[in-house]
């Protein structure tokens, strides 16, 4: 029975409210499949609004990756602002894919990608918008199975009660491998019901289905144990991890938005996984190990993007871009490719001991001379050493200098406040070392109207890193701290008017917090939150600290425990943490050292270029760290009134 289109409805509605455009869809490189012609039909959301999910490459690689398939369709939605949800509630309108404005209901598999732990209650939203119940325990043969994936289903506990099931890791096989069993499953006429399913997606040993896992716990709040409620469900599952990146050459034919989003540009994911070992840096550690894309699939990738797109801009993607064995020779290559096209070249952010000028130039070659970014993390030589973020301030300095001695007029640094043992004297120094920066940069520019930004963010431990046992700074102190930096900043009379000092303050980051390391009692804190007319908490203006506070106190009231507990409590090695039974390859011995490593101030090296540490990915998960140089250079792939030149795609490791 094909799922009608819900447009005719919605139309009537979009002269009501602001951006209708990002409503319509019809995208240049989207996809329309006939509903008739699939027999698996998926629903892709990133819980947030249009703007910021229709850039999402973990999105936008799953949406392609399926409708190649032949009979599996994959439509998009996104969360609907609050002034079009009060219309869809009025005029009974559904939940809707952007691609054919066919309501979510319809579909077999609801699949939701977290980047950050703040969508949940616009995922309340979406399934109640849709019509499927909240709770997964609700849900009938007629309502999709609802997916979790991204960074935050690395702990998909504080949503077991919502979602029927989760996959951590890389997601392009893992959707393949579940849409055959969905698929022979409802050619089977759907035997044994949603349980069969999930009964048969947790089998594989890479879903997670909370409902075969029961929780139990001890008199003091603390999990005593997690056990599997049924035989032949695992008692561990696994991430996937997609080991030939060259195999996954996607997006192939990246989406154009409508609307302004907030990337106007193509995106090429250079290489997965890091190994730098930051001790707070929770996608360093749950995507290793590192994978390199080759040097000739990213130029092919390059050249397909933006002749499928008309973008002016490439940004070069990673956790760490400038740490690819071969990032000159692709700055270089693609900056000599699209000299004359005026292509400009972006990386998201630069690792201080990673930049050379020879590489800036080569970036901003064909664009524009933005500011550079650097994220030193903490201001002070020992708090790094705590962190693991081995960059000392004279490496600072000089890199700076550089970029200033050669033209640049803007630097902006990112630190962030309450890191574990950290004093207000670690975070003053934040302040000399902008100071020093301009300087500096005064000093080398022979120019005065240089500046500097200082950005801060609250830390917020997450799980699967060194720092899951680290108490969390309180809200009041994070923002005390940061008023004393504020200070010594604004009252230097001599460098203060070139700093320039942005900072969130702390309560949305107990918040983060709360959901990040929280259990299955937190599902019942989310929702009295949407029920209390939450959405959107990533975003300042519709955030409220004190809704989650209330909600919090009242739901938690009946466990024992409270904020404080799940946030600035420190956690002992004994404890059984709440995600330990999801496995992301990392040994939980070799994290606890870590962590009494940080305390000593101790600092461990980029296992790329050392020794192992045993951290356990690569033995656990069969998987090798894969980097270059491959050999190869980038060459032009048309020379001009030339016959075009065939590319290579070798491979080599």
């Amino acid at each position: 029975m094909p799922a009608e289109s819900v447009f005719p409805q919605l139309e009537a509605l979009l002269p009501h409210v602001q951006k209708p455009i990002q409503y319509v869809g019809g995208e240049l490189n989207s996809t329309v499949k006939p509903w008739d012609a699939c027999d698996v039909h998926w629903a892709l959301m990133y819980p947030d609004a249009y703007e910021v999910g229709l850039p999402n490459q973990g999105v936008m690689i799953l949406y392609e990756v399926l409708n190649e398939q032949e009979g599996v369709l994959a439509e998009r939605t996104y969360s609907v602002w609050p002034d079009l949800e009060a219309l869809m509630r009025e005029h009974e309108v559904p939940q809707f894919t952007v691609d054919s404005h066919r309501p979510v209901k319809a579909f077999d598999v609801f699949g939701l990608s977290f980047s950050t732990e703040l969508g949940y209650t616009n995922m309340l939203t979406a399934l109640d918008l849709a019509g499927i119940p909240l709770e997964s325990k609700d849900r009938t043969l007629d309502d999709p199975i609802v997916m979790a994936g991204g960074h935050a289903a690395f702990n998909p506990e504080p949503i077991a009660d919502f979602i029927d099931c989760a996959v951590i890791g890389d997601g392009e096989q893992a959707v393949l491998e579940v849409t055959k069993i969905v698929r022979a499953w409802k050619a089977e006429g759907r035997p044994g019901g949603r349980e069969e399913l999930l009964f048969r997606l947790a089998r594989t040993g890479g879903v997670y289905v909370p409902a075969f896992y029961d929780v139990e716990y001890l008199s003091d709040g603390r999990i005593a144990r997690v056990v599997p409620n049924r035989s032949g469900v695992p008692w561990r599952v696994s991430k996937h991890t997609v080991m030939d990146l060259d195999e996954w050459p996607y997006p192939k034919q990246p989406l154009v938005p409508l609307a302004e989003t907030v990337h106007e540009r193509m995106s090429v994911e250079i290489f997965r996984g890091c190994t730098r070992g930051c001790r707070f840096c929770q996608a360093g550690m749950i995507t290793r190990p590192v994978r390199e894309r080759s040097i000739t699939g990213i130029g092919e990738m390059v050249d397909k993007g933006l002749k499928a797109t008309g973008f002016e801009e490439v940004g070069l993607l990673s956790l760490s871009s400038a740490d690819h064995t071969e990032i000159g020779d692709i700055a270089k290559g693609l900056a000599d490719r699209y000299t004359d096209d005026k292509i400009g070249l972006s990386l998201p952010s630069t690792r201080v001991d990673a930049f050379n000028i020879d590489l800036a130039n080569e970036l901003t070659r064909n664009g524009r001379r933005s500011g550079l970014t650097f994220a030193p993390e903490g201001g002070s030589e020992r708090i790094r050493k705590v962190i693991n973020k081995m960059v000392s301030e004279e490496d600072l300095i000089r890199t700076v200098a550089t970029a200033y001695g050669n033209g640049w007029r803007q630097v902006k640094l990112y630190f962030m406040c309450g890191l574990p043992t950290e004093t207000d004297e670690d975070v003053l120094q934040i302040a000399d070392m902008a100071m020093h920066v301009i300087q500096k940069g005064r000093e080398v520019s022979g120019a005065n109207d240089i500046r500097c930004t200082v950005s801060i963010g609250g830390f917020v431990p997450k799980p699967h890193t060194p720092f899951q046992w680290a108490p969390q700074l309180s809200a009041q102190e994070t923002d005390a701290r940061l008023e004393k930096l504020r200070d010594k900043i604004r009252g230097d009379k001599k460098y203060g008017r070139s700093i320039g000092f942005r900072y969130h303050d702390g309560k949305p980051g107990i918040i983060e917090g709360l959901l990040s390391r929280g259990d299955r009692r937190i599902g019942s804190v989310i929702r009295a939150v949407y029920e209390d007319g939450g959405r959107f908490d990533g975003w300042r203006e519709h955030f409220s600290y004190d809704r989650w506070m209330n909600c919090a106190d009242k739901a938690l009231s009946a466990y024992g425990v409270d904020v404080d507990w799940y946030t600035t409590r420190e956690r002992a090695y004994e404890e059984v943490l709440p995600w330990d039974h999801l496995d992301s390859g990392l040994d939980k011995d070799w994290l606890w050292e870590d962590w009494q490593d940080a305390l000593d101030e101790t600092e461990v090296d980029d296992c790329r270029w050392t020794p192992c540490f045993d951290c356990g990915v690569c033995p656990q998960m069969d998987t090798t760290i894969q980097i270059g140089p491959t050999g190869k250079k980038l060459l032009p792939l048309t020379v001009k009134n030339a016959a075009p030149a065939p590319v290579s795609s070798g491979h080599a490791h």
